[in-house]
Order: structure tokens, then sequence, then C-alpha cells
């Protein structure tokens, strides 16, 4: 452990030595990121923030997989110590806490639902199997009052009364096309065919933002679905404004170089203040929380 530098190891994050663990164990970037969840390019990110912030290598990078540098190697004993302890506690207070349970009632839009809201679900309910989520994917704004939902996601702060909200996160776009995409075309819009939003949601910042990068360029296909986009944007049918969330998540998409890029958005989060003391509710707001932050 002598070469890791002591400054740096006293603010390690858990988080970040479990991916360091999930890295080690499986060898490769892609098995270690199925196994914690993330994507890809995340995680790879995450591992080099986290060598920048040792001042070490602690894998070497091969065709092969990724090796332990000697540094790496110094690092894992420890790390495996730490993830039995956090292991050890879990299990405490699992035994001191009541168990949850009773259904929550979750709404969002159609993408964010599918590509961010259905993983969480499945590793909340393997950590509280006596708890049930019934997640709804619509774009109505469901009433709080009312209860037709517990807890809604939405891109737009909420202006009912009593309900208690917070910004979740930030949501970035990027522009994209399918993969190969030759990109002297973006020098000539008249030649490009768009993928955006329908009539409907067009005073969105991103689809006012995508006529103005390419004026005279013929939209090809709209629709109220970011998936429809992205799915007509893979077969080479255009470029499309998406979430990057979205995007790399998606095998098949290129994200394109531009000056400036698409306005990015707030997700909200909102429930009724009646619900702020229901357990349920309440551990799910956390640990989402927690979720988007080790995968950002």
């Amino acid at each position: 452990m002598s070469q890791l530098k002591r400054a740096a190891m006293d603010h390690l994050d858990w988080s970040d030595i479990r991916l360091f663990l999930a890295v080690a164990e499986q060898g490769t970037l892609t098995a270690a990121a199925r196994a914690v969840g993330f994507t890809q390019p995340t995680l790879g990110r995450r591992i080099q923030s986290l060598e920048q912030s040792l001042g070490l290598k602690l894998f070497q990078r091969t065709a092969e997989g990724f090796l332990l540098t000697e540094a790496g190697l110094a690092l894992l004993p420890a790390a495996r110590r730490m993830a039995e302890e956090a292991d050890a506690a879990m299990r405490q207070l699992a035994g001191q806490e009541e168990k949850l349970t009773g259904t929550l009632r979750i709404s969002s839009f159609d993408w964010f639902s599918h590509y961010v809201l259905a993983d969480c679900c499945a590793v909340f309910l393997h950590l509280h199997p006596q708890v049930s989520i019934e997640l709804l994917t619509d774009s109505r704004l469901f009433n709080l009052a009312r209860r037709e939902a517990d807890l809604v996601f939405r891109l737009q702060a909420f202006d009912e009364p009593d309900i208690a909200q917070r910004k979740l996160l930030q949501l970035d776009y990027g522009l994209y096309a399918a993969a190969g995409f030759d990109l002297s075309l973006l020098n000539t819009p008249e030649q490009l065919r768009l993928i955006s939003m329908d009539s409907y949601f067009s005073d969105l910042p991103d689809v006012a933002w995508l006529k103005t990068q390419f004026p005279g360029a013929k939209l090809a296909f709209s629709s109220n679905s970011r998936e429809a986009q992205a799915r007509l944007c893979f077969a080479g049918l255009g470029l499309s404004v998406l979430p990057v969330r979205m995007a790399e998540q998606i095998q098949g998409l290129q994200q394109l170089p531009v000056s400036t890029p698409p306005p990015s958005r707030q997700i909200w989060l909102g429930y009724h203040q009646d619900l702020r003391h229901q357990r349920r509710l309440r551990a799910f707001i956390d640990f989402i929380t927690q979720w988007l932050g080790d995968i950002a």
C-alpha cells in the first residue's frame, strides 16, 4: 500500500472502490459494466477519474482486458476488506430495520422509464422484495393530489399546491446519427434529413436548436417518442437530438461534434406532501438519487 498516496486514500469513496473491484474481478470493462449496471463509457470514465484522483494507474489496458498494475494489486486487499465491511454493515441494518412493504406507483416519460427507471427499480426490488412497483409510462401529467401516482418524474417543475418537489438531475442532449455518418455532410444542411419531435412539441428548446443549426434540411420523421426517433436515427434516416443518457446505451449511434450543444433541461421529481413520511417512498427517492450519482 506504500505506493498509494495517503491523502488520496483518505478520500476514497466506496462507490469508486465498488467499481474498481468489479473491473478487477471481471477482467473486462464490458463484463464489469454489466455486473454493476453501468454503461461501458460511464464505467470507463469513473475508473479513469479514480486513477487521476490517486495519481496512479490501477489497470493496464490490453487487447484481452484490464490487468491490475502493481498499484492495483496493492489496493485490492484493502478494497476487498471494505466490501466485506460494507456487506456486514448492510446486514446489521437490515436486521434492525423493519422491512419495507406495500406498492409504490411511479409515473415518468417514455425513454426515462425504459433506460433509467427500469434498471433502478430492478435493483431496488432486489433489496426490498416485499415492495411492489407500478411504473406508468405516459406523457400526460398525473394528478398527485388524486393519488394517480405516488411519485412523478417529469421535465418541468410542478405548479400544483401541496407538492414537494426538487430537481433530480440535469439532462444533457447531443446530436446523433447512425454510425459511419459522413461528417462532411454537416457543411451542406440542404442535403441533410432531420428526425425531431412532432408538431405538438415544436416549441421544445432542442427542436428550435435543430432547425437553427441546419436551415434548409428536410424533416424526414417526427414523433413524440424519443425511442422512435432513436430507432429511425439508427436506421440512417437522418440526424436527431437525443438525451445523452439514452443514446449512450444504444449501439450503432454516433454523437456528432457541434460548436454549441443542444440546450439541456432539468428532470424534476415530485410527490404530495401527505406522503413525505411514507418509508418506501423516501427509501426509493434516496436510492435513485444515489443510483444516478453512481452512474453519472
